[in-house]
């Protein structure tokens, strides 16, 4: 099929971007790498009367350190260039996971963040580094907890006049990274992440549940020096997982609470070098 019509504007700036989302009164989108949005369109599930095209805005391509924890990832940073960089290594190897080549290559942060897909890497590497999101609007910026933009699958608490600009990811003193998928590349079916950030850790999961999901008790459980698999134990009683044509519940239970001892282990082992 082919998109339905609409028009073309290429901002030239955040403003003008926010100015054209508002002046369209719910029926623009952003096009940024278009790796979510374009095969929306093509199919029309999506018709958009206006696509802004943020890609030539000045200032949102940007990565770096803000201070000794923290980087700052500009909305229209490309996959590729995340699993380059070493600045965050925890994003590094998530982004690795996303796709093939040819969507690293185009795919970006902000849009990422702001598709909101439950299987997708950015968006629980967000929750579990306890990442805010930078966002402008009409009334100027404001940024916004990573637990708090994600809504449901595939919706935000941004507005329709609004635009993500820059995510801060605080870097974790530890972490470990596992993920379940059927083939490389696929979306995943469980992700899951465990960190340690400014000295409490997070035990966060995502494609179980509509939002990328925290698992406190477990958290509490390794805070308190429990074994990996009593920590798998309690996660694969505690997280609230959605059947669909992938997988049981009782599937994803059990895909959780191996990808929990395989974070653990990962995790576990900095500790290990770093002493």
């Amino acid at each position: 099929m082919k998109c339905a019509p609409f028009d073309y504007v290429r901002a030239s700036s955040v403003e003008e971007t926010v100015k054209v989302l508002g002046e369209a009164d719910g029926e623009g989108k952003i096009l940024a790498g278009g790796q979510s949005l374009v095969p929306v369109l093509a199919l029309r599930m999506a018709r958009p009367a206006v696509l802004v095209d943020v890609n030539r805005v000045p200032g949102l391509s940007s990565i770096h350190r803000i201070d000794d924890d923290t980087v700052e990832v500009g909305a229209t940073v490309r996959h590729s260039r995340l699993v380059e960089q070493t600045r965050h290594p925890l994003l590094a190897e998530a982004a690795r996971w996303i796709g093939h080549t040819a969507i690293r290559s185009r795919g970006t942060t902000g849009g990422s963040i702001a598709h909101a897909d439950p299987s997708a890497e950015l968006p629980v590497v967000a929750v579990a580094t306890g990442a805010s999101v930078t966002v402008a609007g009409p009334h100027g910026s404001r940024d916004v907890d990573a637990e708090e933009l994600f809504v449901s699958a595939l919706m935000t608490s941004l507005d329709e006049d609004e635009m993500i600009t820059a995510v801060r990811f605080p870097q974790p003193a530890r972490w470990g990274f596992a993920e379940f998928a059927r083939r490389h590349g696929d979306f995943a079916l469980v992700t899951a992440i465990v960190t340690e950030v400014r000295g409490r850790p997070r035990i966060t999961f995502g494609g179980v549940a509509s939002v990328p999901q925290r698992a406190t008790t477990a958290e509490q459980a390794l805070s308190d020096g429990q074994p990996a698999t009593e920590i798998a134990r309690i996660v694969a009683e505690e997280i609230e997982p959605t059947a669909d044509l992938h997988g049981s519940v009782e599937f994803r239970r059990a895909i959780a609470a191996e990808m929990t001892r395989r974070a653990l282990a990962q995790f576990e082992s900095e500790q290990e070098q770093s002493r």
